[in-house]
Formats: C-alpha cells, structure tokens, sequence
C-alpha cells in the first residue's frame, strides 16, 4: 500500500512550483517556516515511507504534499546512489554535500524528472 502525507490540511501555506512549503526541522534560514523538534516533517515522513513507497509504480497525487513526498523520494534515490560507492564516511559526506550543491531542473525545465505532476 502506498503511504501518502499527513500534511494534507495545511491551510495557508505558500506553495512554490506545486508543492508546500511546510515546516521544516531546522536551524539554518530558508522560505519553509521552521517547525519544533519534537514534530514529524516531510523529511521525517519522506524518510519513514522511502522504503515502502519506492517499489510503486503509480502513486495516486491525493494532496500538494504528496508531490513533495515524491521528489523527497526520488532524491533520496539519488543520494543514496550517490553514496554507493563510497568507501568511507569522508567520501560520502563529500559526495553528498555535491549532489546538494549540484544545479536541480526544476518544473518546466528540460531535464526534471516529474513533468505531469507538478503543473
């Protein structure tokens, strides 16, 4: 069965390309509101459904943070194949802080790997 977010009545919040900015668990200053510690985010959630969701070939859109959760999980993918081939901490740290500074093809662009969803 595939998971779907919890975040589905976040009325109010700002949406950028489709999806959510919904609060996030962290320090450092960016457009999603900054949520409390002791609070599940869609990080958490992406992470906590990433096994499950990612065998599925259909995922039925039933909310803005569904699509979130689906680029989480197509990231987390892509990290964790990133990291395949890394030997030691050093060498996967550095391997995931390039792909965060790497250039990411947003809606509309040539190269973004979710073009019907998320217009």
């Amino acid at each position: 069965m595939v998971h779907h977010s919890s975040f589905v009545d976040e009325e109010g919040v700002r949406k950028a390309c489709g999806c959510p900015l919904l609060p996030l668990k962290s320090h450092i200053k960016g457009p999603a509101p900054v949520s409390d510690q002791d609070r599940t985010d869609i990080v958490d959630e992406a992470i906590t459904f990433f096994r499950a969701n990612v065998f599925f070939r259909n995922f039925d859109i039933q909310s803005p943070a569904d699509k979130l959760l689906i680029y989480l999980t197509f990231y987390i993918n892509v990290a964790l194949k990133r990291l395949e081939g890394c030997r030691t901490l050093a060498e996967g740290t550095k391997a995931i802080i390039n792909l965060g500074l790497e250039k990411v093809p947003v809606p509309g662009e040539s190269g973004f790997p979710f073009p019907g969803p998320f217009f």
